[in-house]
């Protein structure tokens, strides 16, 4: 029998055995037998009850327990089934408020509390040996987080896969924008559950609402689905509500909580995906402020390409080779068997590994960022005409004198389209990953700067950054970066990307209006990349002022009163200029790579 049959079979029986309520099942394996638990009950210490699904091996003794806690459905029979074959209890338990679990559903608040509880009942089952690991992705590896701060006794190590450390900036917002398309299209996916329980509970429960879940897509404001957010995603409107980074964000920020972390974990990011950033923050936050030598010794780092925007050789448009395939099941049970079973394998040698686009390999490093990678400085230059692919926009490592700045206008009406990118969680309506820039930057609002092609090989690996010299003729503005590998072809494959909301360009708790017509100097965080610019090709920069539906567009008035409800506000069309001479130096900072 093939494999994929025999999980459809395994995937059978287990279904059988939710119809019939059945006891547990004996189902044979290769290695270990398998034993399956459905819709055990957990209970919270407020009295909540929890449901998890339990695979353990049919063996006398006691095992170590690898835990997920998700909102997206514990019914994983293939993960379970590995898991418990190679001699793990694979728990998996639907947070509360989703799908058999009580109580009702809202993000972060609960999953410490809820964490440490359910941890803690997992390491006192007959069949556990107390050791407790975590895994999971996206929201699953903030259950993993939250828990860890929580600091459960038997918590005894980690592995979240692309996911967040500050649930304000690189989940909700980046850079004072808002997330719109992530946002949306995430609480649409989870409403559809609560909508299904609430139908359940009453037939008038939502009166007749939501044909389709949260139906908030980026032809409308972000506030256009309130009324039906308010019954089924609330923490939406609450989102809205707080756009500063306040009490409301820093109380569940893993950030403000690296030091009361004490385990080991294997942190997953990956290129292309929407929690890069954060996923790169939690790994060296921990390893420099976690609370205990184990925890800061016992990170580990592997990022891989895609992520949300996909897990094969073919991420977008780009095909990244045989080796590129991500398989995070293989990945979690080797880190687990590597901690908790002493087996040697890839986890035993250096704590990090990172894919290398352009060049198409895995690479083992000492640490993150590059200690070889040398910080270079690239120089914005033009004649005041780098408007889209047709200007003069020109990057160089030369320091820049006299020359006219870069002006455009930016009309939150006509916003520039995102193309690809770190996008999730609709891929069939807005694609994710590398795709071709040409189309946007044949726009005149798109400032392009390019080198001329590369002589050799470059390669770019690290944080990467824009220090921008701006002004706008409105009281706020956004501003936009995009890093481009563009191929002899032609082909402008984005890497990495950012944005700054003006009012939050020196802080995201106390934003600031801008004096219209007023240099400053802003900040935009690309995040990072680990990219060889081949011979041949050419580095390119893009700098605009939005990137919709990805981010919400700017109004340019200094009002956002449309984030808390209010879509009555005007938008205005905004004149920004980009500066770049001698006293205003603009620069794209890049990790250069010794080899």
């Amino acid at each position: 029998m093939s494999w994929k049959a025999m999980v459809w079979l395994v995937t059978a029986l287990a279904m059988l055995i939710v119809v019939l309520g059945a006891i547990p099942k004996v189902m044979a394996q290769e290695q270990h037998a398998v034993v399956f638990e459905h819709n055990v009950k957990v209970v919270m210490r407020d009295g909540v009850v929890l449901r998890a699904d339990i695979y353990r091996p049919a063996a006398e003794g006691k095992f170590p327990v690898l835990l997920q806690r998700t909102p997206y459905d514990r019914r994983n029979f293939e993960f379970g089934l590995k898991g418990a074959q190679r001699g793990f209890v694979v728990i998996i338990e639907d947070v509360r408020g989703r799908y058999a679990s009580d109580g009702d559903f809202y993000t972060f608040v609960n999953e410490p509390n809820d964490g440490y509880d359910t941890v803690e009942w997992a390491a006192a089952l007959p069949y556990s040996n107390s050791k407790v690991g975590m895994f999971g992705g996206s929201y699953v590896g903030a259950t993993q987080m939250l828990a860890a701060i929580a600091h459960p006794p038997h918590l005894a190590g980690i592995c979240p896969v692309v996911t967040s450390s500050n649930y304000h900036d690189s989940w909700t917002y980046q850079g004072g924008a808002f997330e719109q398309w992530f946002n949306q299209s995430w609480s649409s996916g989870l409403a559809q559950d609560t909508l299904n329980r609430n139908v359940a509970k009453s037939t008038n429960a939502v009166n007749g609402m939501w044909k389709q879940p949260l139906s908030m897509y980026p032809l409308f404001p972000v506030s256009e689905a309130n009324a039906n957010a308010a019954a089924l995603a609330p923490y939406y409107l609450d989102w809205l509500a707080h756009p500063n980074y306040d009490a409301y964000w820093k109380k569940i920020s893993i950030e403000e909580h690296f030091g009361d972390i004490h385990v080991p974990a294997l942190h997953i990011p990956a290129w292309y995906d929407i929690f890069l950033g954060g996923s790169l923050k939690n790994y060296m936050g921990i390893r420099d402020h976690g609370g205990s030598e184990a925890a800061r010794k016992g990170q580990h780092m592997l990022v891989a390409i895609g992520g949300h925007s996909g897990s094969d050789r073919k991420v977008g448009d780009v095909d990244f080779g045989a080796d590129a395939a991500f398989h995070e099941d293989e990945v979690t049970l080797q880190w687990y068997e590597f901690l908790f079973k002493d087996a040697k394998n890839q986890f035993s040698s250096k704590p990090v590994k990172i894919f290398v686009m352009g060049a198409n390999i895995w690479r083992e490093e000492d640490d993150w960022p590059l200690a070889r990678a040398r910080e270079t400085k690239y120089f914005l230059h033009s004649n005041g005409k780098a408007n889209s692919l047709r200007g003069s926009g020109t990057l160089t490592t030369a320091a820049p004198g006299k020359e006219g700045e870069d002006s455009y206008v930016y009309d939150p009406g006509k916003p520039v389209p995102t193309v690809g990118g770190p996008l999730c969680c609709d891929g069939q309506h807005w694609q994710p990953g590398p795709r071709d820039q040409r189309g946007v930057e044949s726009r005149d609002d798109v400032l392009v700067y390019s080198t001329p092609p590369m002589a050799a090989d470059l390669e770019v690996t690290g944080p990467v950054s824009l220090q921008l010299w701006a002004k706008s003729s409105a009281a706020d503005t956004d501003f936009t970066a995009k890093l481009v590998d563009v191929g002899p072809d032609g082909f402008a494959q984005n890497l990495t990307e950012g944005i700054i909301r003006a009012r939050f360009r020196d802080s995201q708790e106390t934003p600031a209006l801008l004096t219209p017509g007023q240099v400053y100097e802003l900040t935009i965080d690309l995040w990072a990349t680990s990219n060889v610019f081949k011979k041949g090709h050419v580095v390119r920069l893009e700098v605009s002022s939005s990137n919709f539906p990805r981010f919400d567009r700017n109004p340019n008035t200094g009002e956002m009163k449309y984030l808390a409800g209010d879509i009555s506000g005007a938008m205005i069309p905004a004149t920004n200029a980009v500066l770049h001479d001698s006293e205003h130096p603009s620069v794209l900072h890049l990790p250069v790579a010794a080899k």
